[in-house]
C-alpha cells in the first residue's frame, strides 16, 4: 500500500510553489501519493502567533534570495511577486472548490504560475478573472463556487485541522504523524519515505 503525504499549502507562499514543482519527482521516486490539504496561511499565522518572513526586512531579503537559489537548484521558473503578500482567501477557496475534480491540477497550475512565474497581481479580482479565463475557466463560475457555504466551511475546517496538527507555516508535510516543514525539507521527506 502506497504511503500518503499530506501536503498543507497556500498558493500565496513562494515556498509552497517551489514544493509543488517538486511533488511529481517526489512521488515518482517514492511511490507515495499526495493528499492535498489547502489551508489559509493567514488563518494559521493568526492562530499560532506566527507571521510571514515578509514583515521582518532582513529575513525577507534573505528568504527572497533563498527562494531564487532553490528555484535554480530545481531548475524551475520563479519570479518573486511584486504584489506579495497577497490575500489568498478567494484563491484558496478556489483550490477547495476544485479539489478532487478533473480541473484541480489546471486550476492550481494557473494560480501558482500566475503568482510565482508571471508576477500577476492576484489580489485584484479582474486579474484573477483574466488568469482563469486564459486557463480555460469561466471566472464567474469559479467565483460562484468560492461563495458556496460548503467550500467556505471546508477551507476553514482544513485550516483548523492544520493548526491542531501543529502546522505554523507553509508548506508543511505529514507522513502519518511525522511532520516536515518547508520546501527545503523535501530531501529529508524523501529519505524518510524510502526508509520506512
Amino acid at each position: 500500500m502506497a504511503k500518503t503525504i499530506d501536503f498543507y499549502f497556500d498558493v500565496g507562499s513562494p515556498a509552497s510553489y517551489l514544493a509543488w514543482t517538486q511533488l511529481a519527482n517526489l512521488t515518482d521516486a517514492t511511490g507515495a501519493e499526495i493528499s492535498w490539504k489547502p489551508m489559509l496561511l493567514g488563518g494559521v499565522f493568526k492562530a499560532t502567533g506566527n507571521s510571514s518572513p515578509a514583515v521582518i526586512p532582513t529575513k525577507s531579503r534573505y528568504n527572497r534570495m533563498d527562494m531564487y537559489r532553490f528555484a535554480s537548484h530545481y531548475n524551475v521558473p520563479f519570479n518573486f511577486n511584486p504584489y506579495f503578500p497577497v490575500n489568498t482567501l478567494y484563491l484558496m477557496r478556489g483550490v477547495v472548490a476544485y479539489l478532487g475534480t478533473a480541473q484541480f491540477d489546471r486550476y492550481l497550475e494557473a494560480i501558482f504560475n500566475g503568482m510565482w512565474v508571471e508576477e500577476r497581481n492576484l489580489g485584484d479580482s479582474k486579474v484573477v478573472a483574466e488568469v482563469l479565463a486564459n486557463a480555460g475557466f469561466d471566472p464567474n463560475d469559479t467565483l460562484a463556487q468560492c461563495e458556496d457555504p460548503a467550500v467556505k466551511a471546508r477551507l476553514k475546517q482544513l485550516t483548523e485541522e492544520a493548526v491542531e496538527l501543529g502546522v505554523f507555516g507553509a508548506p508543511t508535510f505529514f507522513v502519518g504523524d511525522e511532520m516536515f516543514f518547508g520546501q527545503d525539507r523535501l530531501e529529508q521527506l524523501k529519505r524518510y519515505l524510502l526508509s520506512n
